[in-house]
């Protein structure tokens, strides 16, 4: 198992050592593996937006090319766009989700990461210094926990959430109230 000393609660240099580099290598795959999760969530959600103003596109066109669509005719279109916009508004909350939870993990794996690096840095200074060690570190020198940032870092992922959805909701009133002027006039 682990390289025990004298001790059970010691352990040799090169154990601790090798311990707090797997911790390192760890996080630093687990923090690019989140990264690249996020930048594939955030092309999904672009070409969710691209797809859904073509889809809004269309139907602006059909309903001022139409000459069959009239101002009593109006539910129709303003029916389209709400249900279009509630799936849209659905498929953007999932992966906004998604990508905040994603950056909420990768910054857990960057606190974590920054903490190992510091310990590591720690133990390498204090051992080039003969830092009075017989041989053996305790485990305490070179257990990592797992970090969590602060509760107002939440508050950036409310901010883009609100941010997103404001937009939303103004394209949502543009519409139809541009369907029904152009319909009613």
């Amino acid at each position: 198992m682990a390289d025990l000393g004298s001790n059970p609660g010691q352990m040799s240099k090169e154990t601790a050592l090798q311990a707090l580099n797997t911790i390192i290598q760890l996080h630093f795959e687990k923090t690019l593996e989140k990264k690249r999760a996020i930048d594939l969530q955030k092309k999904q959600l672009f070409h969710l937006f691209h797809l859904f103003f073509i889809f809004l596109g269309l139907i602006f066109l059909a309903q001022s090319l139409s000459h069959r669509l009239h101002c009593r005719h109006s539910w129709i279109p303003i029916a389209l766009l709400s249900v279009s916009h509630l799936s849209f508004y659905v498929s953007v909350a999932q992966t906004l989700r998604c990508i905040n939870g994603f950056k909420y993990q990768r910054r857990c794996h960057k606190l974590t990461l920054a903490l190992a690096t510091q310990k590591l840095r720690d133990i390498k200074m204090r051992l080039a210094a003969g830092g009075g060690f017989d041989g053996s570190l305790a485990e305490e020198d070179f257990e990592i926990h797992y970090q969590e940032p602060p509760e107002s870092y939440l508050g950036k992922f409310k901010r883009n959430w609100a941010l997103h959805f404001g937009f939303l909701i103004i394209i949502y009133a543009f519409m139809i109230s541009s369907s029904v002027v152009l319909l009613c006039s």
